[in-house]
């Protein structure tokens, strides 16, 4: 698990310091304006044959909030640009520039609220889990 944990940081470090991504769409039901683009997949090494890791850039229009949903996968997300605000599994945390943050898999994600009315916010959002798992699953609506 710490060699997964070393691997999982350098490749975070590696990504922010070298990615200058376009955003584009993709297909599913996106809780943003902005669906995010997959920028890398790749299934783990034998020893873990039924695990990926995926990297996808994220972008909040100025003022969005996005919809409950959860991520079947564990998330660790890196601010890219921008000041955020999450509420996971109820509890609500604000996020700056340069700022990591950790969601177990399968929790509720309540929201994400973009804090400024003026500007984007970007993400960089490392998931992993199992093979062939959906980005993220809407929350159905009560």
């Amino acid at each position: 698990m710490k060699k997964f944990a070393i691997s999982l940081t350098a490749l975070l470090t590696a990504f922010t310091l070298t990615t200058k991504a376009q955003h584009g769409g993709n297909a599913g039901h996106e809780p943003t304006k902005n669906p995010p683009k997959i920028l890398f997949n790749k299934q783990l090494p034998t020893n873990l044959p039924k695990e990926q890791v995926e990297v996808a850039y994220v972008v909040y229009a100025p003022g969005e909030i996005s919809k409950p949903h959860r991520h079947p996968m564990a998330v660790v997300g890196y601010v890219l640009e921008g000041d955020i605000e999450v509420t996971f599994e109820g509890v609500k945390k604000t996020y700056h520039q340069g700022d990591v943050f950790w969601e177990e898999p399968g929790g509720l994600h309540n929201q994400t609220r973009n804090l400024s009315n003026t500007k984007a916010v970007k993400l960089a959002v490392f998931l992993v889990g199992a093979k062939g798992s959906p980005l993220l699953v809407p929350e159905k609506s009560k």
